[in-house]
């Protein structure tokens, strides 16, 4: 556990919490431990999904740019893809995540929300990638993940200006997956991890791993990695007894094992 980063897990549900008020800026010191704890959920067998949570006032609203403004060439050469493996280390988390995101999702703080698999807002939420407006671009992920999940056009256009995304347009363009009341955010990022706690841990591991490294690659390789995993499930005991019960009672009866 971390000084501002701790994850906390209950009912096979993995919480990583991030809390350095009042805005959650994201110092070296909170981006490693933010790598820390998606390590360890990804490690833990008690930890089946992840929500990421920042509390009922802020996700996180960038970087630390007091202590980014001290740095130079010299000083953030040698950690840059530090930078952007700690911001982005919920994508590497072989298991369903979701960000649970109030108010202010800014800078580093959109691109570790980008790192998630699915993005639950409040209706008091604000978005963007405002780097170019201290004189840089992203640098944890943000313009590689954002265009791949708004497209370029989009992308650009959120990058170039640097603007503020609200809910609404947020959901519209396909940045957040939900939009529900600021005080519902926790429940129901919740609520959608909770459909996996007790799901079949190795088959979400590779659905997750077949369509995201399908995207960094051409179809043909796509397909081959899907038939690779594909074939792998088959020495899973999960899925001996998904589909034992299947034949036996219908779909959606499994009790699987997570092995």
């Amino acid at each position: 556990m971390g000084e501002f980063v701790r994850l906390e897990v209950d009912g096979g549900i993995g919480t990583i919490r991030l809390d350095r008020p009042p805005l959650n800026a994201l110092s070296r010191q909170m981006q490693d431990e933010i790598g820390a704890c998606a390590t360890e959920a990804s490690e833990r067998a008690d930890v089946r999904a992840v929500v990421v949570y920042g509390g009922e006032k802020v996700f996180a609203a960038g970087a630390d740019v007091k202590e980014m403004a001290a740095m130079s060439y010299s000083d953030i050469a040698p950690v840059a893809r530090r930078v952007s493996a700690c911001l982005g280390a919920l994508a590497e988390v072989p298991k369903p995540t979701v960000a649970a995101i109030t108010g202010y999702a800014l800078g580093g703080g959109l691109e570790v929300a980008l790192g998630c698999d699915r993005r639950v807002a409040g209706d008091n939420a604000k978005l963007g990638q405002p780097e170019t407006l201290l004189g840089v671009i992203p640098g944890g992920g943000g313009t590689q993940r954002l265009a791949r999940l708004v497209g370029a056009p989009r992308a650009k256009d959120l990058i170039y200006t640097g603007r503020f995304v609200e809910a609404d347009e947020a959901l519209a363009i396909g940045l957040v997956d939900a939009v529900v009341a600021p005080d519902e955010v926790y429940a129901a990022a919740r609520s959608w991890a909770e459909q996996f706690a007790a799901g079949p841990a190795l088959a979400l591991a590779a659905a997750k791993r077949a369509i995201d490294g399908g995207l960094e690659v051409d179809l043909r390789s796509g397909l081959d990695l899907e038939s690779e995993l594909f074939a792998a499930l088959f020495a899973t005991e999960d899925r001996a007894i998904g589909m034992r019960s299947f034949v036996q009672d219908g779909p959606g009866k499994a009790e699987f094992s997570g092995r």
